[in-house]
């Protein structure tokens, strides 16, 4: 049966119990840091050698795709009617937000360490120890803005920009291609400060703490942000049916730089084997509200 992802501004209090209840349970079975450690490892840069899946390479959105689906059915595990909310930051874009709410992602970091205070998934609590991460710190942080260097959240504008872009990606297939839809909606730029952050790229700016780096899934609101990010991709998939629906759909031959270094639309996706192809059509599973 497909379910259907909303919007987090829609849940009832009850939706929003249910999917914070089973996020906790997960951490208290250990499988939440298991997805975590699985962010870790496959955060690999343009400068690394080998494959590249989850960033900064064509494979970002069916890659998420399927670590939102592989989480999702976790949750599902505990409360089969939960699912994974997504938050429009487009729309609900200040601190004072319903996606920070005391009942829900819990608030802004206090200053001096930036720890979070409030909400389910404060240290303080005792539910949500940080033990997987790339730093020393055992509780979530966030700084919203950064004031010290501030950034804001993306506009509609933005989102329609992207979304306007006919073409999937584009060579070299990284964070430096120039135009094409992945990387518009991940947002690599080479504009000076914080300029170069775009997009899906903007928000991880924009919440700071934890939300920086490869251990961002630490921060629950990862996957509510990666929600809206696949939407916006169903949203393009929808909008440009004439267009491939991924790019390249074969691989860059022997000489070429990113031969070897990006998935093509046939080639399995580590750690799942599971190729781009098959995670084009989601209509079997979900929709989104």
């Amino acid at each position: 049966m497909v379910y259907t992802r909303k919007n987090q501004r829609n849940l009832t209090s009850a939706e929003r119990r249910a999917f914070v209840n089973a996020v906790l349970e997960l951490k208290r079975r250990g499988e939440y840091d298991e997805f975590v450690r699985t962010h870790i490892d496959f955060y690999v840069t343009d400068g690394d050698r080998g494959l590249r899946v989850a960033h900064m390479a064509p494979s970002f959105l069916p890659w998420h795709r399927r670590f939102l689906l592989e989480f999702e059915r976790a949750l599902q595990k505990v409360n089969p009617r939960v699912t994974v909310p997504y938050w429009d930051w487009t729309r609900d874009n200040s601190p004072a937000s319903s996606v920070w709410a005391d009942d829900f992602m819990g608030g802004n970091g206090r200053r001096g360490d930036l720890q979070v205070m409030t909400g389910p998934f404060a240290y303080a609590h005792g539910n949500w120890e940080v033990t997987v991460n790339v730093t020393e710190e055992r509780f979530l942080t966030r700084d919203m803005g950064r004031p010290r260097d501030p950034i804001k959240l993306p506009t509609a504008a933005d989102v329609s920009r992207a979304l306007a872009d006919p073409v999937y990606d584009v060579s070299p297939w990284n964070s430096t291609s120039g135009s094409g839809f992945r990387n518009k909606i991940e947002g690599w730029t080479t504009a000076p400060g914080n300029a170069r952050f775009r997009t899906h790229n903007q928000v991880h700016r924009w919440i700071s703490g934890l939300m920086l780096g490869g251990a961002a899934v630490n921060d629950p609101v990862f996957w509510l942000h990666h929600a809206y990010v696949d939407s916006l991709w169903s949203r393009w998939q929808a909008a440009h049916t004439g267009s491939k629906q991924y790019l390249p759909d074969v691989p860059p031959p022997l000489g070429d730089p990113q031969h070897g270094r990006v998935a093509a639309l046939a080639d399995p996706m580590p750690p799942w084997d599971v190729a781009p192809s098959a995670l084009l059509d989601h209509s079997g599973i979900y929709r989104y509200a």
